[in-house]
């Protein structure tokens, strides 16, 4: 089985990311818009973890396999398979980027959508050599820019 097959279908690229929340109220607030993400076959999520660091900088991570009762439902709905790939060394390495006093969602999600694609690429002897995410504010800040640039021609 090659390494781009699982359970027997093509895989599609894979994320791991992380979500950060001021406070530690996480509530689950965003689980419906990844829900409709995954209801529409956009994304799979394979494993997804909670980590919280209090005012103290005291570490506390909680995994999806036993969230709370009443994210439990949701999370089911994602149907991810909550793997454990996610391991405690990966958690903690990012609790030590947050800040005290907030919370964050850690995700490893299987890109649906581009799965056809990365099997193109794949049979073709390609690769990705590179990417990069760019935050909405900055292209933002970028077009805002190149507007007033053309505003004064």
């Amino acid at each position: 089985m090659s390494d781009e097959m699982v359970f027997g279908r093509e895989m599609g690229p894979v994320e791991y990311f992380i979500l950060a929340f001021d406070g530690n109220q996480f509530n689950g607030d965003v689980l419906p818009s990844l829900l409709e993400l995954t209801d529409s076959g956009t994304l799979r999520v394979i494993d997804l973890a909670i980590v919280s660091k209090d005012v103290d900088g005291n570490v506390t991570i909680v995994e999806m396999s036993s969230v709370q009762e009443a994210m439990a439902e949701a999370v089911e709905k994602l149907g991810g398979e909550f793997t454990g790939l996610l391991s405690e060394e990966d958690l903690l390495m990012a609790a030590e980027e947050l800040p005290n006093n907030s919370t964050a969602a850690a995700l490893l999600v299987e890109h649906l959508w581009a799965t056809r694609f990365a099997h193109a690429v794949r049979d073709s002897n390609g690769w990705l050599a590179l990417s990069s995410r760019i935050p909405a504010d900055v292209i933002e800040s970028a077009q805002r820019s190149l507007l007033a640039a053309t505003e004064g021609l």
